[in-house]
């Protein structure tokens, strides 16, 4: 029996997962969050088996919660069910270390392949993120643009790239919350970046994650 946690903020998405997951008689739902910290806990309670995680969370934004959830629980199988396409987040999102991607237009079974392929120990991607891996891995690398940053905009990027709060990382590195938002938007600047989603992307696809 493969024992399974949804996350994800949308009712009518949770319900549609679960009936899928009713109609095969090896998977069982053990709970279901619609946000970060009330998955930490059904994660910390029930050690699900697998966890389908959304990237939309309210309060964790893109990657973060993928790479929160991989901090606190670095043994735990996560499969990637998002809105956005794989173009956008499916690379970054197996970088954090998530063992698939299913996109939410996708069919029903695509979902329970995914979910059994993941529970096998393989890593689940479609044919078409399959093409997206080995274009990736074909492209010579350009030099990054994080090489321009200061030291202490390089600690920012690597504590935001890792989804931590703006709090935390005034208290980390000891210094005032109107400072880090300064260093993040110098960061932005540089970068050509506008979002913390986009920052975070940018950090796990460069493994500056830590």
């Amino acid at each position: 029996m493969i024992t399974i946690v949804i996350a994800d903020d949308h009712e009518l998405i949770r319900e549609g997962i679960k009936k899928i997951i009713r109609s095969h008689k090896d998977l069982r739902m053990v709970g279901e969050a619609a946000g970060f910290e009330e998955l930490a806990e059904l994660v910390e309670q029930s050690a699900p088996d697998l966890v389908i995680l959304d990237l939309s969370l309210p309060d964790y934004e893109g990657l973060a919660g993928l790479v929160e959830l991989r901090s606190r629980f670095p043994r735990q199988r996560v499969l990637i069910l998002s809105m956005f396409p794989e173009e956008q987040y499916a690379i970054a999102a197996l970088r954090a270390g998530a063992s698939g991607y299913v996109s939410k237009s996708m069919a029903a079974e695509e979902l329970v392949l995914g979910i059994r392929r993941v529970m096998s120990g393989s890593t689940y991607v479609s044919a078409n993120l399959a093409a997206l891996l080995a274009t990736d891995a074909a492209t010579p690398p350009a030099r990054p643009a994080h090489e321009s940053l200061t030291p202490r905009e390089r600690a920012v990027l690597n504590m935001i790239g890792a989804g931590k709060q703006i709090k935390q990382v005034s208290a980390e590195l000891g210094i005032s919350i109107s400072s880090v938002n300064t260093y993040r938007a110098r960061i932005f600047r540089k970068m050509g970046l506008s979002t913390n989603a986009a920052l975070i992307h940018y950090a796990v696809k460069f493994g500056l994650v830590r």
